[in-house]
């Protein structure tokens, strides 16, 4: 594997795995790895001849400057579990190389960004996230890159950019990793003390606790929650949301039908994390 820390470095690589007939395939991320970043690498790297991970951790999409000084930082061991999976490269780029002096573009996706995330984070999380895969995108002119369905409006978000701008790339989209207790494997995690990481799981069994409802013909999205309500109440968690919307434009929904993103996020200590879980209702079901 190699690593690569400047576009112009990065462009020679792919030039010369086309010269070779081979498809480009990238997996961005901010490091920090764990299984799920490894899952996105091995489809990759499965799928495309040529595997890219990027490690870059995005100034631009952080509204509070303690939670980037906090976001966990090790290249080294990052280095050594992209190796093992088989990647091609590593593109970890200095911040100056990402948003060089007198840099001002930005990418607004607009209502997509509103919601959920947006927020708590503010409108400028999601343009901070659109622009550096826009670039990432434009830097490694990958043929497929691959996303975390953990990141679920995140990757609504590329999708969108992808088809407005005309972008010459497919996402996909991979499913969560879970650890065995079904926590969302996060970077985030390693940042939870004992008492935090016991009830972390929690959001995820609320999440099941809703599908298995509307799976069970629930169709009023207030009493679905009430069951995933009910787990957290459990823990004494309170969410920051906890929404039933659609799937492709994130709107409440007055009725469940159709795909339905569930989605949560809720504060343990200083560490916030998000979940989410998508469910088929169908609002005809008896």
């Amino acid at each position: 594997m190699i690593v690569l820390r400047t576009v112009a470095e990065l462009r020679v690589a792919v030039r010369a795995a086309r010269s070779r007939g081979e498809r480009i395939g990238l997996a961005p991320t901010m490091g920090a790895f764990h299984d799920g970043h490894l899952a996105l690498m091995r489809r990759a790297k499965d799928e495309c001849g040529f595997a890219i991970v990027s490690l870059f951790v995005n100034p631009a999409q952080f509204s509070e400057a303690a939670d980037l000084a906090r976001y966990p930082r090790d290249e080294g061991r990052d280095t050594v579990l992209a190796t093992a999976t088989g990647v091609d490269a590593l593109f970890a780029p200095p911040d100056s190389e990402v948003y060089p002096r007198g840099f001002t573009t930005t990418v607004d996706v607009g209502a997509l960004a509103l919601p959920l995330e947006g927020v708590v984070r503010g409108p400028e999380h999601f343009r901070g996230v659109a622009t550096v895969v826009t670039k990432l995108l434009s830097m490694a002119q990958p043929d497929v890159a691959f996303f975390g369905q953990k990141d679920a409006q995140q990757t609504l978000i590329i999708r969108r950019l992808v088809r407005d701008l005309d972008l010459p790339v497919r996402v996909e989209t991979c499913p969560t990793v879970r650890e065995p207790d079904g926590l969302a494997m996060s970077s985030r995690n390693a940042l939870l003390d004992a008492e935090s990481r016991r009830r972390a799981p929690t959001l995820w069994r609320a999440l099941s606790a809703v599908r298995r409802v509307v799976d069970g013909g629930e169709t009023n999205p207030s009493r679905a929650l009430d069951a995933g309500h009910a787990i957290l109440a459990t823990e004494r968690i309170v969410p920051e949301y906890f929404a039933a919307v659609s799937a492709e434009t994130l709107a409440p929904l007055g009725v469940l039908e159709g795909e339905v993103l569930i989605a949560i996020a809720a504060r343990f200590g200083a560490v916030r994390l998000i979940d989410n879980v998508l469910v088929d209702a169908r609002s005809a079901r008896t």
